[in-house]
């Protein structure tokens, strides 16, 4: 984790010292960091470095409103993507080594706001629509190269959203969202009655299909959109409901490599406040929690993997974003508000800025 000591040997002294006070305060006050787009409440966008209470420390801009960061995991590097049918990722050093860089991305493909970097850092891949054909494609982008596009692969479906590297190095998994959309009808979406989506694994050197899942029973207008993985290795997803708004289907679920997928049970109460969707998933940094957000229904929770039982909750206005600390979890909200759970000792503490969909814990390198 990206403890202030370990962070600030990594940036250097000229780091610290050009940041204003306010925010040099923000990074002498952290235990971790956490990066977070941003929504700046006097206009426009951006991705900032928060520490654990949310107090800024730097900030990026951003052309349009961004989606999630990946960072690399050989130089610490990150990687903000456009939310979706956004055409940018901007490129930024955290330790502020060097200046922004904006990677557009080429005709015929708008990014799906998430992506990963290979294991020695030197690919990344992005999840993209090729729009006028309703195919999901991963970018593949050389990072040496200047992040020049170097080819692409399949996703198996149609609307990937979150892909993550399974723990093995070798194998993506990917939220095929199973929605249509093309940039002509904005965030429209198109193929409601039609919706396929499903769980793809991918090998990351072949783009070769291993395997494919789907939930059964009807529910073809769950869209599995956002991941991670518990400390037993199974993925865990969480949906958004495309149907009739009165129903109320499960949304919290996990799937294995070797071929099961299933939905937990959570109470009706309990789906009653998700409100058809989840937002985030993320899990605790021993793989022990898995917390899942709904910006909808003002709800995080957190879920024993374990056991598929909820342990513990948090109402917060608009939340959305989740990312582990050092003992539980800690949740953002579009308002602007930072607060932990299971454990984790973050105050309820609103700031300066309103927090977009994702959090992410910086990792030392």
């Amino acid at each position: 984790m990206w403890q202030r000591r370990a962070f600030l040997k990594a940036a250097g002294v000229g780091f610290a010292a050009a940041l204003l006070p306010r925010r040099a305060e923000a990074l002498e006050r952290a235990e971790l960091i956490f990066a977070s787009s941003i929504q700046k409440r006097e206009g426009g966008f951006g991705a900032a470095l928060v520490n654990e209470a949310g107090a800024v420390i730097s900030t990026v801009d951003l052309p349009e409103r961004g989606h999630d960061i990946t960072f690399s995991p050989t130089t610490g590097q990150g990687v903000v993507f456009a939310r979706q049918p956004g055409t940018f990722a901007v490129i930024f050093d955290p330790k502020g080594g060097a200046k922004p860089q904006t990677l557009t991305s080429i005709e015929g493909r708008h990014f799906f706001g998430h992506g990963a970097f290979s294991p020695d850092g030197k690919l990344l891949y992005a999840t993209e629509n090729d729009f006028d054909n309703a195919r999901g494609v991963i970018g593949i982008y050389d990072v040496a190269g200047g992040y020049k596009r170097i080819g692409e692969f399949d996703t198996f479906g149609t609307g990937p959203h979150e892909m993550l590297l399974m723990p093995d190095g070798e194998t993506f998994v990917v939220a095929n969202g199973g929605i249509e959309t093309h940039p002509d009808y904005g965030r429209t979406e198109l193929n409601l009655d039609s919706m396929d989506p499903s769980i793809a694994f991918v090998d990351r050197r072949s783009g070769k299909l291993i395997g494919q899942l789907r939930l059964d029973g009807g529910l073809h207008q769950l869209s599995i959109r956002h991941m991670a993985f518990d400390h037993k290795g199974r993925v865990w997803f969480g949906c958004q409901f495309r149907g009739p708004s009165a129903d109320r289907p499960q949304l919290v679920g996990y799937a294995t490599r070797d071929g099961e997928i299933r939905l937990i049970e959570l109470p009706d109460a309990t789906l009653g406040e998700l409100r058809n969707y989840i937002g985030s998933v993320a899990a605790s940094a021993d793989g022990g929690l898995i917390g899942v957000s709904s910006p909808e229904g003002n709800t995080i929770l957190a879920i024993d993997p374990d056991t598929a039982t909820v342990v513990a909750s948090l109402g917060l206005e608009n939340g959305c974003g989740i990312a582990p600390d050092s003992v539980g979890l800690v949740a953002s909200s579009g308002e602007g508000a930072l607060g932990g759970l299971a454990g984790s000792p973050a105050p309820l503490t609103t700031f300066e800025l309103n927090f977009d969909n994702h959090l992410r814990l910086l990792k030392a390198v």
